[in-house]
Formats: C-alpha cells, structure tokens, sequence
C-alpha cells in the first residue's frame, strides 16, 4: 500500500520569532496582487474616476484655506497658504485613507480568509499600500501650487521619502492594531471614522501650529506622530523656517516604532483564532 502523504499541521508561531517575517517575503507576489486588487476597487464603477483623487484633496484645500487662513487668520510662516495646507494634506489623506482601508480589511476578505492560509498581514499592509496612488497625484498637485506661488525648489525635498515613509508606518500601524480589533470587536468599524475626523482638527494640517499651540505644550503636541511627518514635509518644501520641532519628532517616532512592534506581536497573537471570528 502506498504510503500516506506527510501532514502538515499549521500552528501559531512561538517566541520572539513568532513575527516570522521572512515568510512575507515568500508570499510577497500575493502582496502585490492584493494592492493592485485595492488599488482596482477604489476607483471601479465610479463616476468620477481617478479625477476624484484630484478632487478631493483640492476641494479640503480650498476649504482649510477659506477657513484657516482667510476667517480665522491663523499664521503661515510667511509661506503660501495653499502650499502649506498642501503639504499637511499630502500625509494626511493618505493615513486617514489607508487606516479606513485598513481597518476594515480582514473582515472584507472573510472568505479568502476562512478558505486558505497565507501570512493574513499582508492584507491590512496591502490596503495601506493602495493608497500610495492618490498620494503621487496629490504630490503633483503640490508641484503645480509650488510653481504657481513662486515656491522655489530645494535640495530638502530629496528627503520627502524619508518622511513619507514615516506616514505609511503611523498608518501601517494604527491599520495593524484597528484591523486585529476589529475582527473580534465591531465597533471599531464605528470608532476608525471618528478619530479620522477629530484627528484633522488636533493635528497641524490647515495652520502652522507653531505660532498658535503654547511653548509648554510643544512636546506633548508634537508626540501626535503626524505633527512630525507634516513639519517634516513643510520643511522639505518651503525651507528652514518650518523645521520640524526634533526633542517631539525622535520621540513621537520612538513611540511609531513601539506600536508597530507591539502591534505585529498582536496581530500574530491573534491571527490564529482570524478564521473561527471572522
């Protein structure tokens, strides 16, 4: 009789391996279509098309800046005001994008999910790459307002990269922990839409906070790791005078970096029971 074939029994990982990252690397075709799936869905069967990611990044522009800058006369640095809503936009969309994306992710792949195995991280992590396309064509609107206001070109922009990358982590890891949650507590469905919305008011994206927020809550309001990425980003783009504040900046990154770390540790804690909940 022909022997029977090995069985291979799938279990929860152990230990301070038990993020097992290199197996995301080997499912990391999986990865891309997954994005590319998201990135397909955000703009099929729409009206508007990809014209609504012009849209509506120039529509909240327009909005700060009548709001912010012509009404309540809040300070800009001397910059463009719609150059510096611009480069507070820019990040923000793309995290408040990506962890409503996020978030809710797992529980939109509940049949994949139940069906076969694969590293589930790659989902929330797929949905908040998908937003990168909206971020290019937000950044090329950027270009056009810097031309258009006269704001020259400087080498700082070379490290936009670097603090874009610090904006996919903070929504890579909200988008980690709010997904994980939101499998076993569905309320966290009715929680992410308004902490999106309080959060455009509480971080710096229509005003330049240094000249409105108290010298003695600098630090604690620059602990908001978006605070940083948009200094960041208005530095990069209209020059020295908006250099980010750096004792709340290395220490708001520090805490970005905990949480992703402690989150991943969660959602592989957890995955295990994904299929049973969800």
């Amino acid at each position: 009789m022909a022997a029977d074939p090995p069985e291979r029994v799938l279990g929860p990982h152990r230990g301070i391996v038990s993020l097992n990252l290199p197996e995301l690397w080997r499912y990391r075709e999986l990865f891309g279509f997954l994005a590319w799936r998201d990135i397909l869905v955000r703009y099929k069967q729409t009206y508007l098309g990809i014209a609504w990611a012009v849209l509506q990044p120039v529509l909240t522009m327009v909005i700060l800046v009548v709001v912010f800058g012509r009404f309540a006369k809040l300070p800009s640095g001397g910059a463009p005001y719609a150059v510096l809503v611009m480069c507070a936009l820019l990040p923000w969309q793309f995290f408040a994008s990506a962890l409503s994306e996020s978030s809710n992710s797992l529980v939109a792949s509940a049949r994949i999910i139940s069906k076969v195995y694969f590293p589930r991280l790659i989902i929330p992590a797929s949905a908040v790459l998908s937003g990168i396309i909206d971020s290019l064509i937000a950044f090329v609107i950027l270009l056009v307002l810097m031309l258009v206001n006269g704001v020259t070109f400087t080498p700082l922009m070379l490290l936009l990269p670097i603090f874009f990358g610090l904006a996919f982590l903070a929504a890579f890891a909200a988008g980690v922990w709010f997904s994980a949650l939101n499998v076993k507590y569905r309320d966290v469905k009715y929680v992410v839409p308004f902490i999106t919305r309080v959060g455009m008011y509480v971080t710096p994206v229509g005003f330049d906070w240094r000249g409105v927020v108290p010298e003695s809550w600098k630090f604690w309001f620059s602990l908001n790791p978006l605070v940083g990425v948009i200094d960041g980003f208005r530095w990069c783009v209209l020059g020295p005078q908006f250099e980010p504040y750096w004792p709340g900046f290395w220490m708001s990154t520090a805490v970005m970096v905990v949480l992703t770390v402690a989150g991943l540790f969660y959602f592989r804690a957890t995955e295990r029971s994904f299929a049973d909940v969800v």
